[in-house]
C-alpha cells in the first residue's frame, strides 16, 4: 500500500547514541537536517519508517482515496483492531 511512488529519491535520517547525555545533540541535528530537506520533499511520507504511532502521520502516509480503501479492509478483515500495534489505521468502527 505504498503511496508516492512518483518520488524520484526516499530518505531515511536514522539518529543512534548510547549516552542519555547526548539525547539534545542527536535530536537536534536530526532535527535541523529533517527541516532543511523539507524544501526538496514531496510532503509524503513512508509509513513504515515513523517511530510514533501518530494518526496523523500514519494518515498523511497515503492519499485520500488509498487511505479510504486501506479502512474499508480493515472494516472487512480487522474489524475489532486487533492489528493495532503498529502504524494502525483502525476501522471505521474503532
Amino acid at each position: 500500500a505504498v503511496d508516492h511512488r512518483e518520488a524520484l529519491y526516499n530518505f531515511l535520517i536514522v539518529g543512534m547514541w548510547a549516552d542519555a547525555a547526548e539525547d539534545a545533540k542527536v535530536i537536534g541535528w536530526v532535527r535541523e537536517l529533517w527541516g532543511a530537506l523539507q524544501p526538496f520533499s514531496s510532503g509524503g511520507l513512508y509509513v513504515n519508517y515513523e517511530a510514533e504511532h501518530d494518526m496523523g502521520r500514519v494518515q498523511a502516509a497515503y492519499r485520500p482515496a488509498k487511505y479510504a480503501r486501506l479502512v474499508a479492509l480493515k472494516n472487512k478483515y480487522d474489524p475489532t483492531n486487533l492489528f493495532r500495534l503498529n502504524q494502525n489505521i483502525p476501522p471505521t468502527g474503532g
